[in-house]
């Protein structure tokens, strides 16, 4: 993609104990530092990055985006849910097992994104404010490629009536129902219509359900669990 590059993770190929078996790219879960740092280290060369030129973000449900130049070194990783770049070969990473990680580039401008889209997240609008922070920093709708990847299905992530009424008076492409025939939020439809009003065209998603997925993390399903990521970057 004119030297834009997107990837996600599963659960598989990393050194992580049960209940983390075996990727685990979360680092505050309860999994072992040494085992998440050796994680990260194996995914980021898996996929041809130096896990140093990595940036991670202390993800928190809200709207906040971060523009970053570089790695966060010696400083406090900030409370945001999306992260911007103008750096080319700097990658910008997004922590998920459920929540659907989203995942922006216009290679035209050189610009990339990486947001956390959960449930709070998307009616928070987060995915909007990252588009905004690229427009900020030179980019145009019309180009900006989108990708998201494994999250929890509309079919699957049953909620009460009254919170499924409360989202999708925010994103209403968010209503949805469990293949059970209970109230349902569909994350990942709701991110795509906040994309699709934007003007942004170019857009894929995984087919990945995590809950229904053993290859994949996924809090609902198992609570205590390890975390996926996705990764996107440019040359």
């Amino acid at each position: 993609m004119s030297g834009a590059h997107f990837a996600f993770t599963d659960r598989w190929g990393g050194v992580s104990a049960v209940p983390y078996e075996e990727l685990n790219l979360g680092g505050a879960v309860g999994d072992d530092p040494e085992a998440v740092r050796a994680n990260r280290e194996r995914a980021a060369k898996s996929i041809g990055l130096d896990a140093a030129r990595v940036v991670w973000m202390n993800q928190v449900h809200g709207p906040d985006v971060a523009v970053v130049e570089g790695p966060w070194g010696d400083r406090p990783v900030p409370e945001v849910d999306a992260l911007v770049t103008v750096r080319r070969g700097l990658a910008l990473a997004v922590l998920t097992a459920d929540c659907t990680p989203v995942l922006l580039a216009d290679p035209v401008a050189g610009v990339v994104a990486a947001a956390h889209a959960g449930r709070p997240g998307m009616v928070a609008q987060v995915v909007p404010a990252a588009v905004a922070a690229m427009v900020g920093a030179g980019a145009e709708p019309s180009r900006i490629v989108a990708r998201t990847g494994p999250a929890v299905c509309g079919g699957c992530y049953e909620v009460p009536e009254e919170m499924r009424a409360e989202v999708a008076a925010v994103e209403p492409a968010a209503y949805s129902e469990t293949t059970w025939g209970t109230p349902a939020v569909d994350v990942t439809a709701g991110v795509h219509a906040q994309l699709e009003r934007l003007g942004v065209r170019d857009r894929a998603k995984s087919p990945v359900c995590t809950i229904e997925s053993d290859d994949h993390f996924s809090y609902r399903r198992d609570r205590t669990t390890g975390r996926l990521a996705g990764y996107v970057w440019l040359d």
